[in-house]
């Protein structure tokens, strides 16, 4: 029998209590009172990222795990939708088995939408047949992200049949509908799809929760939407989550969801409420199998050192303790890679010609994975650079090219085969010799993230999927870090200038962006 003391907080009762939790055969055999309990030791349930693609980590399941129990996570609501659309179903099925090397809880669900719009090249199709088999499966608890919320409200029926075998099974819908607000919000509820993560407004929220939808809180690395949305914690504490959606891994090694809950405590709200967020509300929407510390529980709990800083001591998941004494206690094991990228070389002339006259021009937002439009002239002195989207499934397809304003870059390039939501590779740069370059970086390593330019040339190889590496978070963060300082040294503005880049061909949020096919308008959902 193991045992484990300290200061309770019980989020079920709202109070406060020294205790003596006793754990046999992983559960909590009973949770006594204790006068005694040793001082500097708070206890409560482990948190949960509501939200999150682990493949936007660039770490494999079994890694990223290795890096959240250090931070008091013990599982996440994962959406395996990138590696989906690199590798299909295949794909999914080896997030599952990776995730099953470590003692993490990994609740994945169903990609919906593969390809996400018929308007990119994507390296597989889930159709409602391979949609329904993959929900038969035990180890995939929901329909993931509806992002064809136009196919939601204009009666498309193979959308409509997804959900509807998400439901038959007892299985809850996740949505993704940014900025989508009064009756059309509604009638996007209405079709049965309980979440949405992409509110990046008050008054979007607050419609959606009266249409009657949870709202997951949004700071990733990219799209940073706690801000704007934390006063729903003084409204509407029972109807929301908190979720990363995507976090690079030099971010996740700083922290994950226990920062969300010290800056939500400093904001002055209640600290049960923030908590129940954190912890409780995902479990029992995506009816988890993860223990809340109540007797009979999976023991799945977390000790930190106060209600005020919440470093996180120990992590127990299923009554071991699998983080402890500042070490992650199981042995790092990887799987063999999967990969479908087919490479090419890039020539500085592929790309085109400057224009002498105004184009039409993405404007990218720091923070933000909405974009807005303008014309400018293009020009590295007006900040109009070259952005290319090149096809990673079609080695004779010619290259797209659109203008950018955003990143600064005053020389070289960066590219990645990061792009969501088909992740062919995208570039961004202020001359074609180094987009060139950087593209090239990438396609010799089936996949990466790269950027080349006078001050240098590097680059982070992502064999598995072109998406993600085997190597530790330790060593993938001081890599992308590396990334990074150069990308800034040649003059990018963005906080996650890489991070920023990956959303620039993501369809499926406003306003323009640029597929493998051509400059898109997620307004009117058609190519410009």
């Amino acid at each position: 029998m193991e045992t484990a003391s300290g200061l309770l907080l019980d989020v079920h009762t709202r109070r406060r209590r020294p205790v003596e939790i006793s754990i046999e055969n992983g559960r909590i055999a009973s949770i006594r009172d204790r006068a005694d309990a040793p001082a500097g030791r708070v206890i409560l349930p482990g948190f949960v990222d509501a939200h999150i693609h682990i493949e936007s980590s660039m770490l494999t399941p079994s890694a990223f795990a290795r890096i959240a129990v250090r931070h008091g996570t013990v599982a996440t609501v994962s959406d395996p939708h990138e590696i989906a659309n690199v590798c299909g179903a295949e794909g999914v099925r080896w997030m599952v088995a990776d995730g099953k090397r470590t003692p993490f809880k990994y609740h994945f669900g169903v990609p919906s939408c593969v390809p996400a719009t018929a308007f990119e090249t994507a390296g597989a199709v889930l159709d409602v047949a391979a949609t329904e088999a993959l929900l038969d499966d035990p180890d995939l608890g929901y329909l993931a992200e509806m992002m064809n919320w136009p196919g939601v409200l204009h009666g498309d029926p193979e959308v409509l049949a997804k959900i509807a075998a998400a439901h038959r099974r007892g299985k809850p819908v996740d949505g993704h509908a940014p900025g989508l607000m009064g009756d059309a919000a509604r009638a996007y509820a209405a079709a049965g799809i309980g979440t949405d993560h992409e509110c990046f407004s008050l008054p979007e929220a607050l419609g959606k929760i009266d249409a009657g939808m949870r709202i997951i809180i949004r700071e990733g690395s990219a799209a940073r939407n706690f801000e704007a949305l934390h006063p729903l914690f003084a409204t509407h504490p029972d109807r929301i989550m908190f979720g990363s959606d995507d976090k690079h891994p030099d971010d996740l090694l700083l922290g994950h969801i226990d920062r969300l809950v010290v800056r939500a405590l400093s904001h002055g709200y209640h600290l049960f409420d923030v908590l129940h967020a954190a912890c409780v509300a995902p479990v029992e929407h995506y009816r988890m199998r993860v223990g809340l510390l109540r007797e009979g529980d999976p023991a799945d709990f977390i000790v930190v050192d106060s209600e005020s800083t919440f470093r996180v001591m120990e992590t127990w998941i299923d009554g071991v303790p699998v983080f402890a004494d500042g070490k992650v206690r199981w042995q790092e094991t990887n799987s063999d890679p999967i990969n479908r990228f087919r490479p090419r070389t890039m020539r500085p002339t592929d790309f085109g010609n400057v224009p002498t006259d105004v184009v039409p021009v993405i404007v990218a937002y720091d923070g933000e994975i909405v974009t807005g439009r303008t014309h400018a002239l293009p020009g590295v002195d007006e900040d109009v650079l070259k952005l290319v989207v090149v096809n990673r499934y079609d080695a004779a397809a010619p290259p797209a090219v659109a203008w950018i304003r955003g990143f600064g870059l005053r020389e070289g390039a960066i590219a990645s085969s990061v792009a969501h939501d088909s992740h062919n590779v995208v570039a961004v740069g202020a001359d074609d010799e180094a987009l060139a370059a950087a593209i090239n970086l990438v396609m010799d390593a089936h996949g990466g993230v790269a950027a080349a330019g006078p001050a240098g040339a590097v680059v982070l190889p992502l064999p598995v999927a072109g998406l993600m590496s085997p190597r530790s978070g330790e060593d993938v963060g001081a890599a992308y870090q590396e990334l990074d300082r150069l990308a800034k040294r040649m003059g990018a503005a963005p906080a996650a200038p890489f991070m920023l880049l990956s959303f620039m061909s993501l369809l499926v949020i406003p306003s323009l962006k640029l597929s493998d096919r051509g400059l898109f308008d997620g307004d009117t959902f058609g190519f410009i």
